[in-house]
């Protein structure tokens, strides 16, 4: 079985990560990944906000926490240091798909590189709200974006599950 493959079969999601920084150098090459995903007649229109400042990664997660209805002191990133948020212009007919393949391409980089990560959802109330929209501008961000999904990377603190059988049924060939 080749690389590609194996990543794709191992990778899990991390619900409790370590406080450990990723190297720059890694980050670059996660996002790059993101920005080599399949879209809609090429428009390449999502865009990935990547969320190293603390003080933003915990105001994110607070809001992510709010609107979730999770407790107070509640950490819906699980601790992990980075938060790679996926945006889509709205414009585009396929953003929601487009936004979908960079979240994966994002994962499954992280996981060819050692990181561990995880689809946290939210995103899209979050970018509704004003404060976030402000930020995109403040980036110099223009037009109608929607949070597609963070992904959370940073390295796992303990093993990741084993992936659970596959269900049977799943695929029916048409020859």
């Amino acid at each position: 079985m080749n690389d590609t493959l194996k990543v794709l079969e191992k990778r899990r999601s991390c619900r409790n990560f370590k406080s450990d920084m990723i190297p720059e150098e890694t980050l670059e090459q996660i996002v790059r990944a993101g920005t080599y995903a399949p879209t809609g007649m090429g428009k390449q229109s999502p865009i990935i906000l990547a969320v190293t400042n603390k003080e933003l990664r915990d105001q994110l997660s607070e809001e992510n926490r709010k609107i979730m209805g999770a407790p107070e002191r509640m950490d819906p990133f699980y601790g992990a240091p980075v938060i790679l948020v996926v945006l889509a212009n709205k414009a585009v007919p396929t953003h929601v798909y487009d936004g979908s393949l960079v979240m994966g391409d994002l994962m499954n980089a992280a996981e060819s590189l050692g990181v561990a990560s995880i689809w946290i959802h939210r995103a899209k109330e979050e970018f509704e709200l004003p404060e976030y929209k402000q930020l995109l501008k403040d980036l110099g961000v223009e037009g109608e974006w929607e949070g597609i999904g963070h992904c959370v990377v940073g390295y796992a603190d303990g093993d990741l599950p084993k992936a659970a059988p596959r269900k049977e049924n799943r695929v029916f060939w048409v020859e």
